[in-house]
């Protein structure tokens, strides 16, 4: 039976950013001094952001992360907590400042991140353990690679022992050892991530594919693979599927792969099957490219379910 979202507890433990985004029409060449345009600054980092993810979907939220003592670090913990999410357990650096991401965003509505991570890279295997009787009593633990990898490591340790669910969002790319990916229940990358897990060129479903198999080969149980406007892709040992994305107009897809792991994580946390899980984050990363900015972008289960009616209604029609 799958339970209401409000029943389930997930712990997320990562990182958050402070986000300033500009519309450019390209990349500057070095050496150039480019003009952009529309600057606007949100709160982001990929674990905040899959934290507001999982709260606006109506789950119980606690985040663990670390911020710099300045006002940035003041502005990103009220908006979690404006959220409801509990912030017990976010570190407060002394000497390192809050995180930052410059984000470019172009006219085919892809876009660049550039990331100082700074503070969040201050979290380290001692703050977990401090944070270890919450995490015991969550249902689920959602991480990614934007903190030090000792840490993703001490954090899926902790909830595998206890019996919970544990999902990596392998994000930012950064090659991370197998020992660690094994401790994930569902590794999540997308493509260029996945590139950097494997060491190998990733670039349509079917090299996306061999590359997820690499992952299996390397201890990985279960692969959920974002593939932007291709949609996901599950790879396990006894099955491989894929699921198409919707179609939306794109505005900013920053978020968009935090809002198909939080919505993922809250699922499968309730007790969904994995493929009506896979659908139900398609959706919640559709509606996320559709707004500016990242964790404003994050949807409620409200409008994750007005858009699977009209999904629904479209295919009656």
């Amino acid at each position: 039976m799958v339970r209401r979202a409000d029943e389930v507890h997930v712990v997320v433990v990562g990182s958050t950013n402070f986000d300033m985004v500009v519309k450019a029409d390209r990349l500057p060449k070095e050496g150039e001094s480019m003009l952009v345009t529309n600057l606007k600054f949100f709160p982001g980092g990929k674990g905040a952001n899959q934290a507001v993810g999982v709260a606006r979907l109506g789950a119980k939220t606690t985040f663990v992360g670390s911020v710099g003592k300045d006002m940035i670090g003041d502005f990103l913990i009220q908006g979690l907590e404006s959220n409801a999410i509990d912030t017990g357990h976010v570190k407060r650096d002394t000497k390192r400042t809050t995180g930052c991401a410059f984000i470019m965003l172009f006219p085919n509505g892809n876009n660049s991140i550039v990331v100082d991570a700074s503070a969040n890279f201050s979290l380290s295997a001692a703050d977990i353990e401090r944070a270890a009787p919450v995490i015991e009593k969550a249902d689920a633990l959602c991480t990614v690679l934007e903190i030090p990898t000792e840490v993703v490591e001490a954090s899926l340790r902790i909830a595998r022992k206890a019996g919970k669910l544990t999902v990596l969002d392998a994000g930012p790319p950064r090659n991370c050892p197998p020992e660690i990916l094994k401790l994930a229940d569902i590794v999540s990358p997308n493509e260029t991530e996945l590139a950097h897990l494997t060491s190998e060129e990733v670039s349509g479903r079917v090299s996306a594919r061999e590359a997820a198999e690499r992952l299996l080969e390397m201890g990985v149980k279960t692969v959920v693979l974002k593939l932007g406007s291709d949609g996901a892709m599950l790879v396990t040992g006894k099955t491989y599927k894929h699921f198409p994305a919707h179609k939306v107009t794109a505005v900013d897809p920053t978020a968009a792969g935090d809002a198909f792991t939080a919505a993922l994580t809250v699922q499968l946390a309730a007790g969904a099957k994995m493929d009506a899980a896979i659908r139900y984050a398609n959706m919640a990363g559709a509606l996320a490219v559709t707004k500016l900015g990242a964790q404003p972008s994050l949807p409620t289960a409200a409008e994750v379910e007005a858009f699977q009616a009209g999904l629904a209604k479209q295919a009656g029609a």
